[in-house]
């Protein structure tokens, strides 16, 4: 018997030294840590591998850790998109060096505890995307080194904290989707030397704007204060921030007239929309002329030594007069001004330039708008009229119509030429063909549909040929035939993106530098710029992807593909396997199945009609690439995760909300270029605005051409 109970007291203090053991081998932040485990909804079965007999934290789901001065302590928590239903405890203030914390797209709910900030080293709030409730806490500020806030999508409610402020070093403020009221704090932005991104949207806030955020010289992107219940009339003060900054200030009680000061007049109409009492430019709706007249009469009326009627009546058909003549003067000068833009499109040589600067394409017109690979077979001086050297008017059976006036070739000379297949795609299929001068062209066969839309196919390939800029192959002549459709087209030497950047045929990938990949986006970003800004009838791409860049041997990027889409609609996709040219070049059936396209906007999947910001979201997929040396279309077995493979934006995203360094989110051959870390980072900023889900949010492109203008090699 007393063998027994001392046997028993033995396994009974050893239970009890493995209680104690294991009670204490957790570190402080780890004992922290499960009270977050406990604040959630099955927190036991998400957080499995949060065990307290472990030694530290650091290896748990969604932490991160960082030695210091010796030992390891917890310095980020990223949970993510993990579908968490909970609250955020206060104890997680206690983690004195707590950087980060992403609990963003779950379903905490609850306010945001006080406590949290008295963790003085965190630099990154994200909470957005959950069911928060509450006040602002004005104590948010108190954190010394926070640079970012984004607590968008909640039920926040109550007005700002004029504590805001304090918060010098801020760089992204996000409080869009919540419901904040009353009037903005005046004076708190003044102060927000540091900030990059301001998003009020979609709240309620009301009264006018306040006249400080104009002194926000760091500001990017999108000023958005859409969907609220602003008042008043806009602060000139707004034209002083960065040309680069759009505006969105749509769907609130805004009212007067536009300034046209400063960046103002980057700004588009729909920054105004849905503000009955605005008016001016770029809006389509002209100030009341007469209401302004009245005030000014009025104004004159009560200076005047007169006051009797009949001089009363004589200044006002004076005042009627000088409007009837002013409106004379401005009638003649604006048809002066179009016959005089109307002469000038005619005399350029190539159209590359739509600003003052030439941003979107030079200004000058004989070296720019000409490069050494560019094969045509045409002068550097020839022009383009969008008209048939013959064949152009009737039927148009069996005519080769040079679009180009520089563009010389005969249809026996294409017929006797070598070709050879590029490539086929559901746009048909491409050949290099080899004129007899030696000289090669790109040369596309369409389907053989069509024939009874004649005209209106000829309409479309004239409109593709008055396209001028050096960053978009020129188109120079097509064939019509009732079985055979072609177009001609530059021939490109170097190949396209997808090979520079990820090889092809079983060669390796180029050694792109940091100057060479920046001379690409920027020369993509003008193209685009200039189809979305300047060209005849405001063009939409619509499919923007790295084999549709071409590249010259100085890598020189050209648009390719550009308005084959619509051409695709009249003719079809299924060239004829006879006609004239099917016997003279070799056949292969055309893609006719479309694979899944990483490139294309979200919301294309739900829309067929393109828009511009289609492009912009394609062209920032591009910039990732550039960036990255990942790729979007290589399937995950070449990809180094499924996750990149199946969507590089998503993960690209999820790595800035992170914060993960740099060094695992680019291409490590930028990284030994040490002068462009800053001028990565801040592309790679750029990148991720144009990919934003939200298509008004999405900058236009020739904001991000401007931009891109801005960084350095």
């Amino acid at each position: 018997m007393i063998r027994h109970l001392v046997f028993l007291l033995i396994i009974f203090s050893s239970d009890l030294q493995n209680f104690f053991y294991y009670g204490n081998s957790l570190s402080p932040d780890g004992l922290t840590l499960l009270s977050l485990k406990s604040a959630i909804d099955n927190g036991s079965t998400i957080f499995s591998d949060w065990n307290e007999k472990d030694s530290d934290a650091c290896n748990w789901t969604g932490i991160a850790c960082s030695n210091v001065s010796g030992e390891s302590h917890v310095v980020g928590i990223s949970v993510s998109d993990m579908n968490i239903s909970g609250y955020i405890p206060s104890e997680l203030g206690s983690l004195a060096y707590l950087r980060r914390i992403n609990f963003g797209g779950n379903n905490f709910h609850g306010p945001v505890p006080d406590q949290l900030f008295n963790a003085t080293s965190l630099h990154s709030i994200v909470l957005h995307g959950n069911n928060l409730s509450g006040n602002l806490p004005p104590g948010i500020c108190s954190l010394p080194m926070l640079q970012r806030l984004d607590l968008s999508n909640n039920r926040l409610l109550g007005s700002l904290p004029k504590e805001l402020r304090k918060c010098g070093k801020l760089q992204q403020l996000n409080l869009c989707g919540n419901e904040f009221s009353g009037e903005i704090p005046a004076g708190i932005f003044a102060e927000m030397v540091s900030l990059v991104q301001l998003d009020l949207s979609r709240n309620s806030f009301t009264g006018k704007i306040p006249e400080d955020i104009g002194e926000l010289k760091s500001l990017s992107g999108t000023l958005n204060m859409s969907f609220n219940n602003l008042s008043g009339n806009i602060p000139r003060s707004l034209g002083d921030l960065p040309l680069t900054v759009d505006f969105d200030l749509r769907s609130n009680k805004l009212s007067g007239e536009i300034p046209k000061i400063g960046s103002f007049s980057s700004q588009g109409q729909k920054a105004f929309l849905n503000n009955p009492l605005l008016c001016g430019f770029p809006l389509r709706k002209s100030c009341d002329d007469v209401s302004v007249s009245a005030e000014s009469s009025s104004g004159d009326q009560s200076f005047s030594p007169w006051s009797d009627d009949e001089n009363a009546e004589k200044g006002v058909s004076f005042g009627l007069i000088v409007l009837i003549s002013v409106a004379d003067v401005v009638g003649v000068a604006f048809i002066g001004s179009v016959i005089v833009l109307v002469y000038w499109r005619k005399q350029s040589c190539h159209g590359c330039s739509c600003t003052r600067n030439g941003k979107l394409g030079g200004n000058e017109r004989g070296s720019l708008c000409s490069f050494p690979c560019i094969f045509g077979g045409f002068s550097s001086g020839s022009d383009s009229e969008g008209e048939s050297e013959k064949g152009g008017g009737g039927g148009g059976e069996g005519d080769l119509v040079a679009i180009d006036k520089g563009f010389r070739i005969e249809l026996d000379e294409l017929l006797r030429a070598s070709a050879y297949v590029l490539g086929k795609s559901r746009l048909g299929i491409v050949y290099k063909v080899v004129l007899g001068s030696g000289v090669p062209v790109a040369v596309r066969r369409l389907g053989e549909g069509g024939e009874e839309r004649h005209k209106e196919f000829v309409a479309e390939i004239q409109a593709i040929g008055r396209v001028k800029h050096p960053n978009v192959v020129k188109l120079r002549a097509y064939y019509w035939a009732t079985d055979e459709k072609l177009v001609i087209s530059d021939f490109i030497c170097n190949g396209n993106l997808v090979a520079a950047l990820h090889g092809r045929y079983g060669q390796p990938s180029l050694s792109l530098s940091w100057a060479t990949r920046l001379r690409i986006a920027k020369g993509v970003a003008r193209g685009l710029a200039y189809l979305h800004e300047c060209s005849p009838r405001k063009f939409v791409h619509g499919n923007i992807k790295p084999s549709n860049i071409l590249l010259d041997n100085e890598f020189q990027p050209y648009i390719s593909d550009f308005g084959l889409n619509r051409l695709i609609e009249i003719t079809g996709n299924n060239p004829s396997t006879g006609g004239l040219i099917g016997g003279a070049f070799p056949y292969m059936k055309s893609l006719n199945s479309e694979q899944a396209n990483n490139y294309r906007a979200p919301e294309a999947r739900m829309s067929t009609k393109a828009t511009q910001k289609w492009d912009v979201y394609s062209f920032g997929v591009v910039l990732l690439e550039l960036l990255t040396g990942k790729s979007s279309e290589l399937s995950s077995a070449a990809a180094s995760t499924s996750a990149e493979a199946l969507n590089l934006v998503r993960w690209a995203k999820k790595g800035s909300e992170d914060e993960n360094p740099l060094t695992d989110m680019v291409d490590p051959l930028l990284l030994k270029e040490v002068h462009a870390k800053k001028e990565v980072l801040s592309v790679f900023h750029l990148a991720l605005a144009c990919t934003d889900e939200d298509p008004e949010i999405r900058p236009r492109m020739k904001t991000v051409s401007e931009t891109l203008e801005k960084v350095r090699p």
